[in-house]
């Protein structure tokens, strides 16, 4: 599997080759007059090759001065030869926002792997069933990180994806616990029935006084979706789990007023 994502491409062993545009993760592996071969992570075995005048801008006195053996860089594929088996790279070429943008791509797709690995201990998987998963989840979500991202800002992402099996349960509670999401999502159903001549009006006002709790807080929102008589879907998106929770409780409590009033019927889900 592999995808890119800010101009980084992450890979596993399957992928043979990158493509020409491609900022790799690479290894410093030997250092000549003439420029330095790297090795390509996430390429099983292959090599690449930075010529000194890629190394860095300007005229390069010593190559040493700028790369060490063992050194991880962040290079860019300028020329795939595969007839050669020779890949060019270039270290100049590569901007310290895009480097570090690739960087942080590449510790959290490790990151990522380790959660998957210790899933599968507790799941029980190979190392062959981890993949097949872990390749599915990046089918989906376009990385593994952003998979689990995912699965800690809302705790259906998984299930909303199409995944099925008690392993999602897994997966899902260990990205909650080592992922700080940028936001999470939580959704309720409210199952609400007016029998008066208020009817759809007194719908409306419970729904709106609903809405309203999130007035006035900054990076949170709370709307209401109507899915098909008698339920109302509600989505919250807050900064962590105990706003949207403490928001979920106080609009629970609004439509639990303004149904008081009204001769009907009121259920609610936290789904």
């Amino acid at each position: 599997m592999s995808s890119s994502k800010g101009g980084c491409r992450l890979s596993d062993t399957e992928e043979e080759w990158p493509e020409e545009g491609d900022l790799l993760i690479c290894t410093v592996k030997d250092i000549k007059q003439n420029g330095a071969y790297l090795s390509l992570d996430g390429y099983d075995g292959r090599e690449g090759f930075v010529f000194v005048g890629e190394i860095a801008a300007g005229w390069v006195r010593n190559i040493r001065a700028h790369i060490r053996e063992g050194q991880r860089v962040v290079a860019k594929v300028i020329q795939v030869k595969k007839d050669r088996k020779r890949v060019e790279l270039s270290l100049k070429s590569v901007s310290e926002e895009r480097r570090r943008d690739t960087v942080q791509a590449w510790k959290n797709e490790e990151r990522a792997n380790q959660i998957m690995r210790v899933a599968a201990e507790r799941v029980g998987w190979d190392d062959a069933k981890t993949a097949e998963i872990s390749s599915a989840m990046t089918e989906s979500f376009g990385t593994l990180y952003g998979a689990l991202e995912e699965c800690a800002i809302s705790d259906s992402a998984l299930i909303d994806a199409g995944f099925e099996g008690d392993w999602t349960g897994v997966v899902t509670s260990l990205a909650m616990e080592n992922i700080i999401p940028p936001f999470v999502e939580i959704r309720g159903v409210f199952e609400i029935q007016v029998w008066g001549e208020e009817g759809v009006y007194a719908i409306r006002d419970a729904l709106l006084g609903a809405e309203a709790c999130a007035d006035g807080l900054e990076e949170v929102t709370l709307t209401c979706h109507y899915d098909g008589a008698p339920s109302y879907r509600v989505d919250i998106r807050a900064p962590d789990y105990q706003v949207a929770e403490s928001l979920w409780e106080s609009a629970v409590e609004a439509v639990k007023k303004s149904m008081s009033t009204v001769n009907g019927s009121l259920s609610i889900d936290r789904s």
